[in-house]
């Protein structure tokens, strides 16, 4: 079976590296002329971190990414009102990683091109379309470096080209552009001193627009003292008069430090990491309404193409990683290519839409905000409550990540389509 995987982001090798694990031998096609090591800090969850350990790449996670063994939501000023255990401290079998996205998708595409050739990932080609036949998809490309017009045929063709995906639009073409909630993060990687114990996630603030998140994406041990520190301040402008120049606007760091200076922590400095930070980039926060459907025929979208969601929870591309093993288990069982997307469709979408809708009623983070309402930490059985009940519906307890049959497809199964 041919594949064509539009998208060479996390998502899209996640999914290359699934389905060649699979018996596959899919072909990437990315937009970017080049893939390069740029972005902040991302954090893969058990969940996640159980598939990409099957597909052989434990150990090279474990090199570039310390493993938090802490989450701590505290208020303004810096007080924890609830605290609870990471990855393997929560008893999990497996870690939480905070990695920075660059080094993440760099050990992604040198593990696609190891193990399925230097070429299969051709960067610089745009998608603009695709059309189904009876028999497989061809999918048409823009050459960016010299304007050429390409195409490529397959079997199926996935989506995994993020949260403005081009083959989303062709799928939905009145959907329109992505909605944001009036939040915009500004984002930075520092290097810093060791940060509380090394190991812990800080969420402090109250509701989106009021938050302030630092985690280190180093291990300080190895690092001189220092370790890079990513850390996202929450933001609102008014509606009416956005800041000029959209997604990725460099904030400068006087503009940091203006807008850091009401934040008064007692375990960092955000001052000084906006000194620190080689580059503050603004995004602002933005998902799309939840899908009917993402499989029509032979085209399917993945990650981000599929579920974009607010960046409550630390899910989103925990949740496209497992997006690619079970799609590639269901390309695997089924004879039918169309049969197979259906039933990804039916196992992926509503599970990951009620994280879509959760996210926006502000998911964990809930227990922040309500922590301010109630004028200090809640409950703990309160808390516990918020926080067990979105674990279960991420599919993100112990029991859940640990205890499912895992989405390997034996290489010798007789009841696999290749």
């Amino acid at each position: 079976m041919r594949v064509i995987v539009v998208g060479g982001g996390i998502a899209g090798l996640s999914c290359a590296l699934s389905l060649h694990a699979a018996g596959f031998e899919p072909r990437v096609y990315e937009s970017a002329r080049a893939v390069e090591a740029v972005g902040v800090g991302i954090n893969l969850l058990p969940h996640a971190v159980r598939e990409l350990a099957e597909l052989g790449l434990a150990d090279e996670l474990d090199a570039i990414a310390p493993a938090p063994r802490l989450l701590s939501y505290r208020d303004r000023a810096g007080a924890p009102v609830w605290e609870e255990p990471l990855g393997l401290a929560a008893g999990h079998r497996w870690p939480q990683y905070s990695v920075h996205r660059g080094r993440l998708h760099l050990l992604l595409l040198a593990a696609v091109r190891a193990r399925l050739g230097p070429d299969a990932v051709r960067t610089g080609l745009r998608f603009r379309r695709f059309e189904q036949t009876e028999g497989g998809v061809r999918a048409h490309f823009l050459d960016r470096s010299g304007g050429a017009h390409t195409a490529g045929t397959a079997d199926v063709l996935i989506g995994s080209d993020g949260i403005d995906s081009a083959v989303r639009a062709q799928l939905f073409p009145g959907e329109g552009p992505a909605k944001g909630n009036g939040v915009r993060m500004w984002r930075g990687v520092a290097p810093y001193p060791r940060f509380l114990d090394g190991r812990s996630i800080v969420v402090a603030g109250h509701t989106p627009g009021d938050k302030f998140v630092a985690y280190p994406i180093g291990d300080p041990a190895a690092e001189g003292g220092e370790a890079q520190l990513n850390w996202v301040l929450e933001v609102r402008h008014d509606p009416a008069a956005p800041p000029p120049g959209g997604a990725g606007r460099r904030v400068t760091a006087a503009e940091a430090r203006a807008g850091l200076a009401s934040w008064t922590l007692p375990f960092v400095d955000p001052a000084a990491l906006a000194e620190r930070s080689p580059a503050i980039a603004e995004f602002p926060m933005l998902d799309r309404d939840p899908l009917p459907r993402w499989s029509f025929g032979r085209v399917t979208l993945l990650g981000d193409a599929a579920h974009p969601m607010y960046p409550m929870g630390m899910n989103g591309g925990s949740q496209s990683v497992v997006d690619a093993r079970v799609l590639a288990w269901c390309l695997a069982r089924e004879s039918d290519p169309t049969a197979a997307l259906r039933r990804y469709d039916g196992l992926r979408r509503p599970a990951v839409n009620a994280i879509v809708l959760a996210n926006r009623g502000l998911g964990p983070e809930e227990i922040i905000a309500r922590a301010a309402e109630h004028g200090g930490p809640l409950p703990a059985g309160r808390a516990g409550r918020i926080s067990l009940r979105y674990q279960e519906l991420s599919g993100a307890t112990p029991a859940q990540v640990d205890a499912h049959p895992s989405w390997t497809v034996p290489r010798d199964s007789g009841d696999s389509a290749r």
